[in-house]
């Protein structure tokens, strides 16, 4: 296989990929409609462990990686991003906290900034300010829905991007291997969730929109984690991510057409520069890496 045929692969698969987590947001939306969020949260994770251990199983690496470490990836990539997700996405609406979330490459930054110690250039300080105007729009109190779900939805994007930090750590200090790593992390952040679930216990309505809802939710969990690790070995993370600015776009337009959530012009500016300042954030990298590639030098001329 063609170098530039690896790379139409990885940008196809992407495509599909963005899809996948685009229309996530309405699945959930559509799941707590029959059940609480604890329960959907809880019982989408159940599947999504389950389909990683059998990728794993298929792979013959099952070995757990390091406990406490991958305890903490787990509550705060799984538990609280999941949680805070899913009961966000159930008081508002799924497009408006798609967008919020995906402020993790923000906080992904800030907090890398003292743990990692990876300084935040002239760029990224522009994409920050962009990014916080962009969330006043969104989450300003004279938008309508809830500021408890506004609140939730950053704090899921919080969650994501210190995951994100932690599991970069992990790999630099341990050069853990990430399938593994992230299956391991989903089995360790489901049990506190499933300690939550038979202390409260929750409602659902076994419906046939619910059943296909968390089945989506749950297997769309192990497949889309196998697939961003195809792209990430055939693409560089730049541009990996310039293609996943994709998903929150699609989760809004998703949300648009099949749910009626049509965003206010306030809430739609806010989108508007959140994802700008996405571009503007990871802008570098991928120049970074589109000038790494073979023949670049060769175009320049």
């Amino acid at each position: 296989m063609t170098e530039r045929s690896r790379e139409r692969d990885a940008y196809l698969v992407m495509a599909v990929l963005s899809l996948i987590w685009g229309y996530n947001w309405v699945v959930i939306r559509i799941a707590t409609l029959d059940g609480s969020p604890l329960f959907v949260a809880t019982l989408r994770t159940a599947i999504g462990a389950a389909s990683l251990l059998a990728v794993l199983a298929l792979r013959r690496q099952l070995r757990p990686t390091p406990f406490v470490p991958t305890l903490v990836l787990g509550l705060l990539q799984t538990a609280a991003f999941t949680l805070f997700q899913t009961v966000a996405v159930s008081l508002g609406g799924a497009g408006k906290v798609a967008v919020l979330a995906y402020t993790m490459p923000f906080w992904a930054t800030l907090f890398a900034w003292p743990v990692l110690h990876e300084r935040i250039d002239g760029i990224r300080w522009c994409a920050l300010a962009l990014a916080a105007v962009g969330l006043g729009f969104v989450a300003a109190p004279f938008n309508a829905g809830t500021m408890v779900g506004d609140v939730l939805a950053v704090l899921a994007g919080v969650a994501w991007g210190a995951s994100v930090v932690w599991a970069r750590r992990l790999q630099i200090r341990d050069r853990l291997e990430l399938l593994p790593l992230t299956a391991w992390q989903t089995v360790w952040g489901f049990v506190p969730m499933l300690v939550l679930s038979l202390c409260f216990p929750e409602h659902a309505r076994w419906t046939g929109s619910f059943i296909g809802a968390i089945v989506y939710l749950g297997l769309a969990q192990g497949v889309a984690w196998t697939m961003w690790l195809f792209v990430l070995a055939r693409l560089p993370a730049g541009v990996a991510g310039l293609a996943s600015l994709a998903t929150p776009v699609i989760g809004v337009t998703c949300a648009a057409l099949q749910l009626h959530e049509i965003p206010n012009h306030a809430e739609l500016l806010g989108m508007a520069l959140i994802i700008g300042a996405l571009a503007l954030n990871i802008l570098p990298a991928t120049l970074a890496a589109f000038a790494a590639r073979p023949g670049a030098t060769r175009v320049a001329r």
